[in-house]
């Protein structure tokens, strides 16, 4: 097979983002079960500082997210320049392009995608710290 050294590393390239896309996926998964957690024993305790405490938790978990999301794109990319090499050029570099801090925040925190979801973590937080305040 003429193109067995391309396909052999696009597969590489692609478990990576399918790695980082999980990553995603779990990182949302512990930051709404973490904060129902402190919900819960807000509620049990009459305590709103555990409620108050998401809100140092959630910005943690965006950043970590929008890192994962950066560095998925940072691999998108790669996996396209390798696409379009000539058979002879692969050299199953794994090594994409940095993600600098400017690429963090806009191919990362603020997106379309995660925007939403944690902000409305925190305004639910904010809710229930003003019910229960």
């Amino acid at each position: 097979m003429a193109n067995e050294n391309k396909i052999k590393h696009l597969e590489f390239i692609q478990n990576v983002i399918t790695r980082m896309n999980s990553n995603s996926f779990i990182i949302k998964g512990w930051c709404v079960t973490l904060v129902a957690a402190l919900f819960a024993l807000a509620a049990k305790d009459s305590e709103v500082k555990f409620a108050a405490i998401a809100y140092f938790i959630i910005p943690v978990f965006w950043i970590l997210d929008g890192f994962f999301l950066a560095t998925e794109k940072a691999f998108r990319k790669m996996y396209n320049q390798v696409r379009i090499k000539d058979e002879n050029e692969i050299d199953f570099n794994m090594t994409p392009e940095k993600v600098t801090i400017y690429d963090l925040f806009r191919q990362g925190i603020f997106t379309k995608t995660l925007i939403p979801f944690y902000v409305i973590c925190l305004i639910a937080t904010k809710l229930i710290v003003y019910i229960w305040g």
